[in-house]
């Protein structure tokens, strides 16, 4: 598996969903938000203690997950 310098993996850190390194922000919650019509400025404006990069991380990390994934051809 890759390693990701700004996500943390961790069976005692939200039932062990990706998140942002040193915080309980989970990799869903901003790309839900992102979905949602939000912008990284208004992600950073909701949660300060994040910046851009932390916010293309979770993007980067969902892409990589999604190039990994079987496809069954019916």
């Amino acid at each position: 598996m890759k390693q990701y310098d700004r996500i943390e993996i961790s069976p005692n850190i939200m039932f062990g969903k990706p998140v942002i390194k040193n915080t309980r922000i989970t990799l869903e919650h901003v790309l839900r938000k992102l979905a949602g019509g939000m912008s990284v400025e208004e992600i950073i404006a909701d949660h300060p203690h994040l910046n851009p990069e932390d916010i293309f991380a979770a993007q980067e990390f969902a892409a990589d997950y999604l190039a990994d994934e079987e496809i069954a051809f019916a």
